[in-house]
């Protein structure tokens, strides 16, 4: 018998799966609103939304490369089996690093890779379109690791011309030149 948890909720089909957390929500002593980033958007977008968070991931402050990679796969594949959308904008953010103070987490940069090549390699097996989108992650380091994901996915067959099978990747137009640096 599986361990009884409150951590999932039945949730009407209605509902649409996003991962949030109050702790998105950046304050200290009100100097956040001299900042032009609005630190409290995500809890605007919940309360604009109300209830729709239908899959609630909890990872734990220092989570590392394999317990994130392997919540990231579960629940991504138990999120394309309840639902098959039409297609996906993965918001592939780089907060998740080792040393970003606001993500908290420990991911490395072959972890990022890894997740990324995972989130395309799930999607794409549901053929289903996917539109990735950097966004998150402001240290130094984080353009060469996006950059070195890219080549990855380009490596691996996911993107570019030999990706031409799925619906939305048919182009004349490659998503990378053909010879690569």
């Amino acid at each position: 018998m599986p361990h009884p948890t409150q951590l999932y909720q039945h949730v009407p089909e209605s509902r649409w799966p996003i991962v949030y957390s109050p702790r998105y929500n950046i304050t200290f002593l009100g100097l956040e609103k001299l900042h032009p980033f609005d630190a409290g958007k995500w809890g605007k977008v919940i309360s604009f939304l109300k209830e729709a968070i239908r899959r609630k991931v909890e990872l734990e402050w220092g989570t590392e490369d394999d317990e994130y990679l392997r919540k990231v796969e579960r629940n991504l594949e138990k999120a394309l089996q309840e639902h098959q959308p039409d297609v996906v904008v993965y918001n592939a953010g780089t907060d998740i690093l080792e040393g970003d103070r606001l993500g908290g987490l420990s991911i490395s940069p072959q972890g990022v890779v890894k997740r990324d090549e995972l989130v395309f390699r799930l999607v794409r097996g549901h053929q289903v379109p996917i539109l990735m989108v950097t966004s998150g992650g402001y240290q130094k380091r984080t353009a060469r690791i996006i950059a070195d994901s890219i080549l990855n996915l380009y490596g691996q067959g996911l993107i570019g011309p030999q990706s031409a099978s799925v619906s939305a990747q048919n182009s004349d137009t490659p998503l990378l030149p053909l010879e690569v640096p």
